[in-house]
């Protein structure tokens, strides 16, 4: 199956048809996955600089500029006339190949934002959780224990006993008003992530980033995913722990990251 969807996509600058595509191997894979609403690229800066921090991370050289990325990135929309959805930037550092191109996505559903998701601990970590490569075994075998619980998502737990981050997201907790997440060492700081966090800060709520350990999660009154597809979506259980989905923390921080993205798109 191709990893690519569409009529075109981008490969060193050049525009070429679906029908050239070959999915890329290795692990030398460095990626970003960025969201189109409206036509408009979500929180691009933010995407840059991590792809930019990605590659210093991995020791590999990256001389795309911002301002050229851009206009491949905008080039790709038009060319695919995108108005919803999600594009991946891939560079395979060994042979220097920087792709653009659309991807399938998924979002979750308006009962799943009301209602919240059933996740499970997996205990398991990244070996470099801070820049964004592509490593498809340990995806696998996340994915595999997901599937086997019928869960949405796998909040990972390191060697420290210590709460990361989701499978492919970033993960908040919520205890008396305050809002939890790990230290941004242990994790790959998402764009959205960040976000979340400064949006908390300019509303004065109080944010803790720090070691949250597994044995201590039934103590959190409310916990939510963030991420690209998903935005802010609460989580209901972890394993067989029920949280608040209507806690009042997480419902207004869930209406303030949404008037953040109607303010990015209307500029």
């Amino acid at each position: 199956m191709k990893d690519a969807i569409g009529i075109f996509y981008i490969e060193n600058g050049k525009t070429r048809g679906i029908d050239n595509w070959e999915n890329q191997e290795g692990t030398d894979i460095i990626y970003e996955v960025i969201r189109v609403i409206e036509g408009k690229v979500l929180f691009y800066e933010s995407h840059y600089d991590r792809m930019v921090n990605s590659c210093i991370l991995s020791n590999t050289e990256f001389k795309m500029t911002k301002y050229s990325l851009k206009k491949d990135i905008e080039l790709l929309i038009e060319s695919n006339k995108v108005r919803e959805g999600n594009l991946k930037i891939t560079f395979k550092s060994k042979e220097k190949v920087l792709r653009i191109f659309c991807i399938k996505h998924s979002y979750p559903t308006t009962d799943m934002y009301k209602l919240g998701v059933k996740t499970i601990l997996y205990y398991g970590e990244r070996t470099n959780p801070n820049a964004k490569i592509i490593n498809n075994n340990f995806r696998k075998d996340v994915q595999d224990k997901i599937e086997e619980k019928n869960a949405f998502e796998a909040i990972l737990v390191n060697k420290d006993n210590n709460i990361t981050e989701g499978s492919k997201s970033n993960i908040f907790l919520i205890k008396d008003e305050i809002l939890f997440t790990s230290r941004v060492e242990l994790v790959l700081p998402g764009v959205t992530r960040t976000e979340i966090i400064n949006v908390a800060k300019k509303n004065n709520i109080k944010v803790c980033e720090g070691n949250v350990n597994a044995d201590t999660i039934e103590e959190f009154d409310a916990l939510f995913i963030s991420g690209t597809s998903p935005n802010i979506l609460p989580i209901s259980d972890v394993n067989d722990i029920k949280y608040n989905i209507n806690h009042k923390l997480l419902r207004q921080l869930m209406i303030l990251f949404e008037d953040t993205i109607k303010r990015q798109i209307n500029v």
